[in-house]
């Protein structure tokens, strides 16, 4: 059986990045075989860092088998980080999390401009304010996102 090719992207979401109070949330999309589907994480409050890394896990996570994934990201501070570029100085719970999920796949760690243009990205981004704004995952808005990419 030949190993499933699955492109992740993800990105974060703080809507007051800094503040006391930031609702934060994260949001996956996987495409594999010409599929699409969406998933979004709240956090409650959190940091925009926090957000980015929880997008890369959920996504992971969603895969049921050892995978070839090709990870792509708007946060340079998660890419370079997962590659060994940037040392883990913080929020170490998180990236125990992010380890647990990429441990069983093969994964390529890319990044991307955010706000760009990227169609998937910019989904990605809806999904995951929308997510911090109303304080949970809304599957209806995301059908209407992957409706929209097609």
């Amino acid at each position: 059986m030949s190993v499933q090719e699955v492109v992740l992207v993800c990105d974060g979401s703080s809507l007051k990045n800094g503040s006391d109070n930031s609702p934060a949330a994260a949001a996956a999309l996987l495409e594999w075989n010409g599929q699409r589907k969406i998933f979004g994480e709240y956090l409650g409050v959190g940091t925009n860092q926090q957000a980015e890394i929880v997008a890369a896990c959920i996504g992971l996570e969603h895969l049921k088998r050892p995978c070839r994934v090709t990870v792509i990201s708007d946060s340079q501070y998660v890419v370079k980080t997962m590659k060994g570029e940037f040392r883990r100085k913080a929020n170490h719970e998180f990236w125990s999390r992010l380890d647990k999920a990429a441990q069983p796949h093969r994964v390529t760690w890319t990044w991307t401009r955010g706000h760009a243009g990227h169609p998937l990205q910019e989904a990605c981004d809806k999904a995951a304010r929308r997510t911090a704004e109303t304080g949970q995952p809304d599957p209806d808005y995301f059908a209407t996102l992957l409706a929209d990419l097609k």
